[in-house]
């Protein structure tokens, strides 16, 4: 595929953008186009090195320029900046139960913050956050929107949808990336219309101490990503699982509403949760 795939605004194909924005205007179109950089004046080499990180293919490259993020999908900005700079760009969105979403999020602030001894983080446990009502603490308001917002999955899709066509999205099954990764990757690789199909049934093997799917290198050896990934948490409280259950339930059938309008399967953990729901 020539075009690069990617989420994050930078490109509708590198040689189409370099066309569009001059070298004057470039520093400023992007700093106003990207959610990620913060631009000015002062700081132009910052943006720069992050350009590094996306050469300019050649005609004849088969490479996939791509940039994945946690925080894209439920930006406000994001969707129509990276329209304005990636017209052409597939979306590739991985849902998991927007309950458990919400606990990853909270637990890995939490363990970053208490180093830097964030307030919300110290003092507050999950339920506490994500119950919290409208006279809460500002920070603590802050933390359980962080929390809890990202999972309005059907929103921030139908946002995405008003600046891309479904043809260019992708709705991943989370707990199926989990479970059965090659699967996934042969749909993805369908989706951005790979030429050279490359089988991952052959290059994963699941690594029982690890928790997650290696790969698998020559002479039976593995190489699974570090510690900071598959970081494992206490299990949720029940409490906890069922203000959320109950929380997302609307959000969730608003999410399937949109999948069935899309055409695009619903995912496991969607299924459960309306059968709940019943």
């Amino acid at each position: 595929m020539r075009l690069p795939v990617r989420q994050h605004p930078r490109d509708d194909s590198q040689r189409t953008h370099m066309d569009v924005f001059t070298a004057r205007s470039i520093n400023t179109s992007l700093c106003r186009c990207s959610p990620a950089l913060q631009c000015g004046k002062r700081n132009p080499p910052k943006l720069y090195a992050y350009m590094d990180f996306f050469p300019v293919p050649s005609n004849a490259t088969t490479d996939l320029l791509f940039e994945k993020s946690a925080s894209y999908f439920h930006s406000e900005e994001a969707p129509k900046r990276a329209a304005s700079l990636v017209p052409k760009a597939k979306i590739i969105t991985i849902l998991i139960d927007p309950s458990d979403r919400a606990y990853s999020w909270y637990q890995f602030p939490v363990q970053h913050q208490r180093s830097h001894e964030d307030p919300a983080a110290l003092r507050f446990s999950f339920y506490e956050v994500i119950s919290a009502g409208p006279r809460a603490p500002p920070e603590l308001r802050a933390l359980q929107k962080r929390c809890l917002v990202p999972g309005w999955y059907a929103s921030h899709i139908e946002r995405w949808l008003l600046y891309f066509p479904p043809l260019q999205l992708l709705i991943i099954d989370g707990q199926q990336l989990r479970t059965d990764p090659a699967t996934v990757m042969d749909d993805v690789q369908k989706f951005l219309g790979v030429s050279r199909h490359y089988n991952y049934s052959e290059a994963l093997t699941f690594d029982s101490h690890k928790g997650f799917w290696c790969q698998l290198l020559e002479e039976g050896k593995t190489k699974c990503l570090g510690k900071s990934k598959g970081r494992k948490y206490p299990p949720m409280g029940p409490d906890s699982r069922a203000f959320l259950s109950s929380y997302y339930r609307d959000h969730n059938v608003e999410l399937a509403k949109l999948l069935h309008r899309l055409g695009q399967p619903l995912p496991a953990w969607l299924r459960q949760e309306l059968q709940k729901a019943r």
